[in-house]
C-alpha cells in the first residue's frame, strides 16, 4: 500500500491538475470502486456533477478531494490504485474503473485499479483539533510531516502502548502516514530493533526514530516516493525511484550500508520486517 510520500506525489499532482476545475460527468466502470457509496454508481455520478473540484487534501496515507458542495470524495488507492490525468482521446487503461470529465474539455481524471481493493466514497467534512477531514477518517493521527505534528505528544503515544515499536509506528491513530517501508528504514536508521517493546523506550529514543522517519520520508518525496513495481505511480504514470536509496526494506543479505553484516529478514504480521543483527540487536527478554 503507498505510504506517506508516495500519496503526496499523487495529491500534489491532484491540486496542480485538478484543483478549480468542474467535473460535468463521471463514468462508473466497476461497481467495486465505489462500492463504499451505498447509493450504487447512478448516485454517485448525480452527486459529483457540477460540482468543483476546490482542493486535494492528505492526511498521512489518507488522500482526498475538497468539493464545492462541502463533501470530499476521499481515495482508497490500495494495494495498485492510480489516479492519473489523461488526455480525452487517450486510449483506456485497462483496469481503468471510474472517468471524470470536466467542463474546460481538458484532460480527464481517471480512477485506475487493477485488483480492485482501492475505491472512492464520498464523505461529510469535519472539523477536528482545527482541521477538517473527512468523517470516516476522523481518528487518524497527524503525520510527521504535518507542519501541526506534535513530536513530543507522538512520543508519549508511542510510549503509552504496550506493544512492540514497529506495531506502535504502523498504529494511524498513533502517528499516521508510516508503513512497513518507512518504518524499517526509520528503525535502521536509529539503530533500534522492530520488536522492542514500547515500554522500554525512551523519550529521546521516541524522537529519535520519528524524526528518522520524519527524514526518510522527505527523502523519498524528493525522488518521487518508493516503486517496487508498476503499480505505484504518480499522475502522469511516472515512477519514484526510492527504492534504490532504501538500506533495510527488501535488502535481505545484502551487507548492511554501517556495518557489512547481511541484512536479515523476520516474518511481521504477516509480511516481512527487515533490520540489521548486529545494528539493530533484538531486545532481551525478561
Amino acid at each position: 500500500m503507498p505510504e506517506l510520500p508516495e500519496v503526496e506525489v499523487v495529491r500534489a499532482g491532484l491540486e496542480a491538475h485538478v484543483s478549480g476545475r468542474m467535473i460535468t460527468e463521471v463514468e462508473v466502470l466497476h461497481p467495486r470502486a465505489i462500492r463504499r457509496h451505498e447509493l450504487g454508481a447512478e448516485d454517485f455520478s448525480g452527486r459529483l456533477s457540477d460540482v468543483k473540484i476546490t482542493a486535494a487534501r492528505r492526511r498521512g496515507k489518507y488522500l482526498w478531494l475538497e468539493l464545492s458542495d462541502g463533501q470530499a470524495m476521499l481515495a482508497h488507492l490500495g494495494m495498485s490504485g492510480q489516479m492519473l490525468i489523461q488526455p480525452r482521446d487517450a486510449p483506456d487503461e485497462k483496469h481503468l474503473r471510474v472517468r471524470f470529465r470536466f467542463a474546460d474539455e481538458g484532460p480527464e481524471l481517471r480512477f485506475v485499479d487493477q485488483r480492485t481493493f482501492g475505491g472512492l466514497a464520498l464523505a461529510e467534512l469535519t472539523e477536528v483539533d482545527g482541521t477538517e477531514l473527512p468523517a470516516t477518517i476522523a481518528h487518524i493521527a497527524r503525520d510527521p510531516m504535518d507542519p501541526r505534528f506534535d513530536l513530543d505528544q507522538a512520543v508519549r503515544a508511542l510510549r503509552s502502548r504496550r506493544t512492540e515499536l514497529k506495531r506502535a509506528l504502523l498504529d494511524q491513530t498513533l502517528v499516521s502516514g508510516i508503513g512497513n517501508i518507512y518504518a524499517d528504514e526509520a528503525l535502521w536508521r536509529s539503530k533500534l530493533h522492530w520488536a522492542r517493546p514500547t515500554g522500554r523506550l525512551t523519550a529521546a529514543q521516541g524522537r529519535t526514530v520519528l524524526t528518522a522517519a520524519s527524514d526518510v520520508m522527505a527523502a523519498a518525496l524528493v525522488v518521487g516516493g518508493t516503486s517496487f513495481d508498476a503499480l505505484y505511480v504518480n499522475i502522469n504514470g511516472e515512477s519514484g525511484y526510492f527504492d534504490r536509496s532504501l538500506d533495510a526494506y527488501g535488502q535481505e543479505g545484502l551487507p548492511c550500508g554501517r556495518c557489512g553484516t547481511p541484512i536479515r529478514r523476520d516474518p511481521f504480521m504477516n509480511r516481512s520486517s527487515f533490520s540489521c543483527p548486529r545494528c539493530q540487536p533484538r531486545p532481551r527478554t525478561r
